[in-house]
């Protein structure tokens, strides 16, 4: 299940359970609209990693910490560390291989 998180506390909870994708995103994002569906389809098809979803305008201390310069930014971590980043829409592919360790 994709989880929507604010605050600080609720994400370094959920990267310290194993792997975790974040999607930086906002509501007004052409390009995040379009990611949506993508990260839904790949959690209902049961993909290993935990997705999260992060509204820059909702919580926009947590996209300063991660450096988020433009939307949407993913960023992979694996036990707490971040393991990759991208920016800009991804195809179902590119993710699982963006997900890889």
């Amino acid at each position: 299940m994709i989880k929507h998180v604010e605050t600080e506390q609720e994400l370094n909870e959920l990267l310290n359970n194993g792997d975790v994708l974040v999607d930086f995103f906002a509501t007004w994002c052409g390009p995040c609209r379009m990611l949506g569906p993508v990260l839904e389809e790949l959690d209902a098809e049961g993909f290993p990693v935990q997705i999260v979803k992060i509204d820059t305008d909702e919580a926009p201390d947590l996209a300063m910490k991660y450096n988020v310069q433009a939307i949407p930014t993913l960023l992979f971590f694996s036990n707490g560390k971040l393991v990759n980043k991208t920016m800009g829409f991804q195809r179902k592919d590119q993710i699982q291989n963006f997900c890889k360790k």
